[in-house]
């Protein structure tokens, strides 16, 4: 079963919050803050794979999510970075926004690359706003929201056969009839 035009959503993970922490040491007199920075959130990237022929893969797929990255924690410990979400598709993919109709990537080589979705930033913990005036913040950001955006991936077909002829003399119609396929008429 040939698939060559599919749209999906596409959301890339949110990245971790920082965290609002203090040392607290015995010996350490006013100890200062110590609350780590959140990870980076996954992106999406889709690879153009030849071992694939067909979109069929995510015909049947319509939702696609990176995984959000780590929050802070305490004793200036980041939150772990979440992986990047990595999607074969078949060599002579093009992906579009679906709302601007922009072409974002263009697959045309075996192994090559392209961020659809860039995950969030992670938000800055405490350790980050310490000042001279200010050495016991209680103040940390959030991690960034990543990208979300509804792409249509299509796939570039090379013909086996080509019908030649004059406007309007029924080409399609007859190909309509004689195969499954479906063409603009």
């Amino acid at each position: 079963m040939l698939i060559d035009e599919v749209v999906i959503e596409i959301s890339a993970g949110k990245g971790g919050d920082g965290a609002v922490a203090f040392r607290r040491e015995k010996y350490v007199d006013k100890g200062g803050p110590a609350g780590g920075n959140g990870g980076a959130g996954g992106s999406v990237l889709f690879v153009g794979y030849e071992g694939k022929n067909t979109l069929l893969d995510l015909r049947y797929q319509k939702h696609i999510k990176a995984k959000n990255g780590e929050n802070g924690m305490a004793k200036s410990c980041h939150g772990k970075n979440s992986d990047d979400l990595i999607v074969k598709v078949p060599v002579g993919t093009i992906v579009y926004d679906n709302t601007t109709n922009l072409i974002i990537a263009d697959l045309t080589e075996n192994g090559q690359r392209a961020v659809i979705a860039k995950g969030g930033r992670g938000g800055r913990g405490n350790i980050h706003f310490a000042t001279p005036r200010n050495t016991a913040p209680e103040l940390a950001e959030n991690g960034e929201l990543g990208q979300k955006r509804e792409v249509r991936v299509e796939l570039k077909v090379l013909a086996d056969v080509g019908l030649v002829g004059f406007p309007s003399v029924g080409k399609s119609t007859l190909i309509s009839v004689v195969s499954a396929c479906k063409p603009k008429i």
